[in-house]
């Protein structure tokens, strides 16, 4: 099954652990917030989306189902 990442904004504080973790995919705000690419994570990739996910200290990253629906823009970090 393919995975992407979602972040929660509201959960987020803007650690930025998650980016220098998997910095192929998620990028900095100017304050620090994540940007991420929805785009599917390929098998060779997960196990460092995983390590992000699993690292972030407030529990705003998350790996869902590629078929997820995704949210808006203004509601994860823009895109």
């Amino acid at each position: 099954m393919s995975v992407r990442l979602r972040v929660n904004p509201i959960l987020c504080d803007g650690h930025g652990l998650c980016a220098e973790l998997f910095p192929e995919r998620i990028a900095l705000d100017d304050w620090g917030y994540p940007i991420i690419d929805h785009s599917p994570i390929g098998s060779k990739e997960e196990s460092h989306a995983r390590r992000a996910v699993d690292a972030c200290p407030t529990l705003a990253l998350a790996l869902v189902p590629a078929s997820a629906p995704r949210p808006s823009a203004s509601a994860e970090g823009g895109e």
